[in-house]
């Protein structure tokens, strides 16, 4: 159901399938199942994890997964009920996404346009996509060669749940697209072709996820940046702090960043607010005793 209707992506159906893997493990040692279990046996397999010292974030997780699983169960008339539904949620600490300053995010810019020959164009074309459009990594390398060939305005995107979106492209991003275009052959063997923006001899046929993260820690130590700071997901949530900071409308965030509820969206007018915090304490008035 969520490949075929909901068009989920590989790796969100391999996440649903750990978690429900879990599960069923732990309901087999108690001589019960998936398709048994009771309310009683669920809030025993959630106690477990919190003293087995999972985070409350992986418990909810879980959680939701298996209420998604048992909500399908009831429609498709396997089950009578739903065991899941009277299960209370764990409490989450709010937690700001990680991002980068301006400045840094312009070193790392500035570095990869040092780096010369196709592996410079492709990185620099890396960092204009992710930090300058937005884009989630999944996205980025799963591009065709097709969407950076039709208008030069934006890119035609297919994000979660197969829906495609816009992504407006800078002045400095298409640059930077057209210059890797010019070196993209040098990826492939000679005569060879691929339907992916960023080709790999790999078996999945595109430049992974895994190896995007890889160039960037690289670029991030180049550029003097503590790497443990920097992935690929750091540059979207960058993308779109800098957005806000700048006075953007969160309508207009959140359609560029692909979101369905723009509840997440507003989780960057949180990181503006904590930055004011942080210069009304530093404000010499404030530090008089």
């Amino acid at each position: 159901m969520l490949a075929a209707e909901r068009g989920s992506a590989a790796p969100t159906l391999a996440a649903y399938r750990n978690d429900l893997d879990q599960a069923a493990a732990f309901l087999k040692r108690r001589d019960s199942s998936l398709k048994s279990a009771s309310s009683d046996d669920l809030r025993r397999y959630l106690a477990t994890l919190s003293h087995l010292g999972r985070s409350a974030r992986t418990s909810a997780r879980r959680l939701s997964a298996l209420r998604q699983f048992y909500r399908f169960l009831a429609l498709e008339g396997v089950r009578k009920d739903d065991p899941a539904a009277a299960l209370e949620s764990p409490r989450l600490p709010r937690s700001l996404p990680k991002i980068l300053a301006e400045d840094e995010a312009g070193r790392l810019i500035a570095q990869a346009r040092k780096m010369k020959g196709p592996e410079g164009a492709r990185l620099l074309c890396l960092i204009e996509l992710l930090y300058g459009a937005g884009l989630r990594v999944s996205e980025l390398v799963g591009l065709p060669v097709a969407a950076a060939k039709r208008d030069r305005r934006f890119l035609i995107v297919r994000g979660k749940g197969a829906k495609e979106r816009l992504a407006p492209l800078s002045r400095h991003s298409r640059r930077a697209l057209d210059a890797y275009l010019e070196l993209r052959a040098k990826f492939l063997k000679e005569g060879e072709s691929s339907r992916f923006l960023f080709p790999s001899r790999g078996t999945e046929g595109h430049l992974t996820r895994r190896r995007c993260g890889q160039l960037l820690k690289a670029l991030a130590r180049a550029s003097g940046i503590d790497e443990r700071r920097l992935s690929p997901h750091v540059l979207r949530h960058a993308f779109a702090s800098h957005l806000v900071d700048g006075g953007a409308d969160l309508r207009s965030v959140q359609e560029m960043l692909g979101h369905a509820d723009i509840a997440t969206t507003q989780i960057y007018t949180h990181v503006q607010s904590e930055r004011l915090k942080r210069v009304i304490i530093n404000h010499p008035l404030a530090r008089k005793k």
